[in-house]
Formats: C-alpha cells, sequence, structure tokens
C-alpha cells in the first residue's frame, strides 16, 4: 500500500473498497444511529448521483455549510465518488468570511444544513449559488439521496479532494489543495507510526471543516476502523465516547485536554492512543496527563500537510516530554536559519518535504511560489532537532518577539505563566516599543482571585530572563481562539484587529 504512486496513477474509492471487504463492518457512529460501511457507501453513492444529476462532475467544487456527522461524511465521500472536490466551510465564521471563501473557491454547490439555514440560504440567493437545504429526516425524494446511484469512477492520485481554507491566525485564509494522494500518504505514514487496526474506533470531536477531521475519516475507510463523530467538543459526551463506546483513538487540542482533565475525566483502558496536536501543549499539561495514564501521542501538522508530520508515540512520551517526535516515515524535515540548514539544537524555520505535502493554494501562484522552495514547504514555525532527531516546536515565526534584537517565545513565557498558581491560562503577545522596537505583553485567565501583577513579575522573574517578563499584563476571563483551539495571538495586539 505504501509503495510509490506515478504521478499518472489512479486511487481507488476508499469506501467502496472497503465496503466491499468489510460490508457489515462499523463504519460511522453518529447521531445515535451506526451505520456499517455497507450502508455508508450506499448512501454515498445516492448522494453522488443526486449531485451527478445537478451537474457536478469531475474538477467541480462542492462547499459544505453543515454540522459534522453523518449527513457531511456522506458528502465527503459523494464528491470523492465524482471525483469533485469538497470544500468545508467553517461553521463559526461571519457571512462576510463565509461569503469571500465561497467566492475564492469558485463552488457550484452550497450544501446547508439545518442549523445554517438562515446564514447559507442567504449567500446562496446573495452569490447566485446553487444550494440545497438538508432537512432533519434523510430520504430518497431529497436530492442529496437521489434514487439513481452514481458508481465509482477512475480517478487520478493528484485530483484534488478538499479545498480546506487555513486558519487565518496569521493573516488572510488561504484555500489548501488537498489532493488524494496527500490523505492516502497522511493515512499511511500515521498508521505506521501508530498502527491501524480494523477494530479501531477514532473518537472524532474535532471540526470537520478542518484537515485533522477530514483525514480521521478517510484514514478510517481505508484501513477499516470506526468513527464514532460527535459535533463538536463536550466534556460529557466525550466522557460517554470514551467509557461507554469503547474509543481506541482519539484526537485532541491541548486547551480540550485540559478541560478533561479539570472535569475528572480519566483515560479507558481500551484508549490506545491521544493525538494531542493543532497548538503548543505546555509542559506542565503534558505532565499531568502522563501522570494520570493518558496514553499521549503529541504531534505536529498543518493543513499544507494533511495532518500529522511528526508525531511521538506513547511509548516515547515519558522520555521526550515536550517534543512533537520524529517525522513520519515518508516525511523530511530540516530547521532552517539565514539560508543554510540548521545543527541539531540550533532554532529556526521548520521546513517540510514528503508525500503528504500539498501541491499548492488555489488561485494563489504568488504565495505558493513563496512557501514552497526546493520541495520543501516553509511553514512559517520556529522549532529545533535534537541530536536524535526529535522535533521540539517553539513558535510561529510570525509569533515570534523580537526585543532589541534578542528572540523571545511567545509559548516559552506563557508556560511560564501557566505554572503560577494563579493562572489558568495565558497568552503573550507583542506591543510596540520605541526603545526595543518590541517587548512582551500579556494576557491572562486567572485560576480563582488573580494575583496581582507584581507577585507573576516576581514568579517569572524566578523562571525567565528580565528581557521575557512581559511589560504589561492584564487579566480576561477567556482567551480569543478559533474553531480548532487555536490560539488566536493578532486578536490580543493591539496594532491588528481581530480577525
Amino acid at each position: 500500500m505504501a509503495q510509490a504512486l506515478e504521478e499518472s496513477s489512479i486511487l481507488p474509492d476508499f469506501l467502496h473498497r472497503r465496503a466491499e471487504r468489510s460490508p457489515e463492518a462499523l463504519a460511522l457512529r453518529a447521531e445515535g444511529r451506526n451505520v456499517t460501511y455497507r450502508q455508508l457507501d450506499e448512501l454515498a453513492a445516492k448522494a453522488a448521483g443526486g449531485l451527478r444529476a445537478a451537474g457536478i462532475g469531475p474538477g467541480d467544487r462542492v462547499a459544505a455549510l453543515m454540522p459534522g456527522g453523518l449527513d457531511f461524511a456522506v458528502l465527503l465521500h459523494a464528491a470523492l465518488r465524482l471525483g469533485a472536490a469538497l470544500v468545508p466551510l467553517n461553521t463559526r465564521l461571519t457571512p462576510t468570511e463565509l461569503r469571500t471563501q465561497l467566492r475564492d473557491a469558485r463552488s457550484r454547490l452550497l450544501v446547508v444544513g439545518a442549523p445554517q439555514s438562515e446564514t447559507g440560504q442567504g449567500l446562496a440567493r446573495e452569490l447566485d449559488l446553487a444550494h440545497w437545504l438538508l432537512p432533519q429526516a434523510r430520504d430518497g425524494r431529497h436530492p442529496f439521496y437521489a434514487t439513481a446511484p452514481a458508481q465509482p469512477t477512475p480517478v487520478l492520485a493528484d485530483a484534488v479532494a478538499a479545498i480546506v481554507y487555513t486558519s487565518g491566525t496569521t493573516g488572510p485564509a488561504k484555500g489548501a489543495m488537498l489532493t488524494r494522494r496527500n490523505f492516502f500518504y497522511a493515512a499511511v505514514t500515521s498508521a505506521m507510526g501508530l498502527g491501524a487496526l480494523p477494530e479501531d474506533r477514532w473518537l472524532l470531536c474535532m471540526p470537520l471543516f478542518h484537515v485533522g477531521g477530514l483525514s480521521i475519516l478517510l484514514r478510517s475507510a481505508l484501513f477499516g476502523g470506526a468513527v464514532l463523530a460527535q459535533d463538536g467538543f463536550d466534556v460529557e459526551a466525550v466522557r460517554h465516547g470514551l467509557h461507554e463506546e469503547g474509543a481506541t483513538c482519539i484526537s485532541l487540542v491541548p486547551v480540550m485536554l485540559e478541560r478533561l482533565m479539570r472535569a475528572g475525566v480519566s483515560p479507558p483502558k481500551s484508549l490506545r492512543f491521544l493525538l494531542l496536536g493543532g497548538a503548543a501543549a505546555p509542559k506542565d499539561l503534558l505532565e499531568r496527563a502522563l501522570a494520570a495514564g493518558w496514553p499521549l501521542a503529541s504531534t505536529y501538522g498543518l493543513t499544507e500537510t494533511a495532518s500529522q508530520t511528526a508525531t511521538l508515540s506513547p511509548a516515547e512520551a515519558k522520555d521526550h516530554v515536550g517534543s512533537a517526535g520524529r517525522p513520519l516515515f515518508l516525511t523530511e524535515i530540516r530547521i532552517e536559519g539565514q539560508g543554510r540548514t540548521l545543527p541539531a539544537g540550533e532554532p529556526g524555520e521548520i521546513l517540510v518535504r514528503g508525500p503528504t505535502v500539498i501541491p499548492g493554494y488555489l488561485d494563489r501562484p504568488d504565495e505558493t511560489s513563496e512557501k514552497f522552495k526546493d520541495g520543501f514547504l516553509r511553514t512559517g514555525d520556529i522549532g529545533y532537532l535534537d541530536p536524535e532527531g526529535y522535533l521540539y516546536v517553539l513558535d510561529r515565526r510570525k509569533d515570534l518577539i523580537v526585543s532589541g534584537g534578542e528572540n523571545i517565545y511567545p509559548a516559552e513565557v506563557e508556560a511560564a505563566l501557566r505554572r503560577h498558581p494563579g493562572v489558568q491560562d495565558a497568552a503573550v503577545y507583542a506591543v510596540p516599543d520605541q526603545v526595543w522596537g518590541q517587548v512582551p505583553a500579556a494576557a491572562v485567565v486567572a485560576a480563582g482571585t488573580p494575583p496581582s501583577p507584581v507577585d507573576l513579575e516576581a514568579f517569572l522573574r524566578q523562571e525567565l530572563a528580565g528581557y521575557k517578563i512581559p511589560r504589561e499584563i492584564r487579566f480576561v476571563s477567556e482567551l480569543p481562539r478559533n474553531a480548532g483551539g487555536k490560539l488566536v495571538r493578532a486578536a490580543l495586539r493591539p496594532e491588528v484587529p481581530p480577525e
């Protein structure tokens, strides 16, 4: 399966091939319904028939503004069956942001879930865009489930399977073009590191409009495990999925893990690994989670790499706390600074090369040329490789604070702040300074009664060099995060308006 694919090669329809081999195996549990691979394949065939009747074919783009669940999974597989690309839209975006992405993607059809009906129908009318409004009940009368099913057709491995818009935490969102080849190798290389068992049950509480969620749906179809789909993150729902539904795998971002631990949720014996990524995890959180028995698999990935790029297996976690692991088997990572490859231990920009890296951004040749050089993706993230090849991610390049010529990594200062017993969460960002150019400032969420700024500063001086101490500390009720749980520092900077 992992042998090299030629440029002109064809990949089979993942779902249909799985349904031929494991027809009665559980494919998806969503909204209280169990769906086998045979049933999911039949639903996808009918939905593909509906798409075809609506004029959708190879290369067309189908936008989805809908909750995660059965309909979403069916639409994804239906679009792939026809060689079309799915454009999953963030349901938390404003109509203005959604309008921009629909125009940018040049979508032929917008599929709208019932909770998003008002926004979706308004955008469709405004853009003169064909749309389907999904009813609560599924029946053959709705075009989404046509009576004439579409059978799988040959599709090239390099056909675009999805256009996923980057989170936009450091600038305008761009449409990352993810191919079938990208998703195939993302599944294979992940399985080479973490394993993939037919009896796996992957608890999916991540948004499906992010690449992490899409990857879980597709890798499960490849390897035959089941997906326990939840529409968003809810502590009690996750507790139930872990302890009552037999989850063996789960993907979380650090803020989700923190919430689970604060609620007293413990890992079940069935859990093989907790894939932790999406944002830098504080070292103290990792240590507490390991002590509580969570089988952590810290990972580093991007939309542009179809999710994982480096992953630390649970067996390595205690000996390499804070690392994102070594590059996946078919992935190459190098650290670059001042135009040269840097030695072990020296921080610089993380560059990635391998078959999971996307071919580029939709209709953005200049930005594609800037980000992709000599076969490597320039991630914009700062990190280093240790002598054993383990990756440590320090921060995003655009979040780096340069104060009087000294580099300050916000994640390091945030970790120090969280070690104070009176701090629950913290975000560090740059503010302009006439003398130093930039100095750090912090927004802090208190754990109970807020400590005084003087107390916090005294605590930090025991932890950090003086130039790293925030010059301003303000207390807030919560920190701005996007739907994937990533911190949006731009919303805190006074000179940059919130996104």
